[in-house]
């Protein structure tokens, strides 16, 4: 499976989802171009996340607290914790996203990257409801 989402400043390459693995695993890559970032912070209580850096250096705030990732370095992000990511450097930068149990899927990034695609300011209150359905839970602001 080779599967690319394009969000414009964030491509994502699913290697294996909920539906090849029954439920066990969903395993994407993610390039984060310069100065992309994940606009919401969030969090999500059906399962837990962790990112391997493969190239470039991404910046992930977890629980409040920054963390550069280059490559071979990892962290993990225990579900019902607050966290978001973004790219400050002048290069792209590559990780491996795997999400345990697999419950996620490309669906949720397809119906996002068509809300982000539309040729008009994203709808806040949509992408919020996208979100929810598939158990993203939006940080409230800090």
């Amino acid at each position: 499976m080779s599967n690319i989402i394009d969000f414009g400043s964030l491509q994502l390459r699913f290697l294996q989802s909920k539906d090849d693995t029954a439920g066990s695993v969903d395993i994407f890559e993610m390039t984060l171009q310069p100065n992309a970032r994940m606009p919401i912070p969030h969090y999500h209580d059906r399962w837990d996340e962790t990112i391997y850096g493969l190239s470039g250096v991404s910046t992930w705030t977890i629980d409040g607290a920054q963390t550069d990732l280059g490559p071979g370095e990892s962290v993990f992000i225990k579900r019902g914790v607050v966290h978001g990511f973004t790219n400050r450097s002048a290069g792209p930068a590559t990780c491996l996203c795997i999400l345990s149990p697999g419950v996620l899927g490309p669906q949720y990034f397809r119906e996002m990257a068509a809300l982000l695609s539309a040729g008009t300011p994203p709808d806040p209150a949509k992408m919020k409801e996208t979100m929810l359905r598939h158990g993203l839970v939006p940080a409230p602001p800090a």
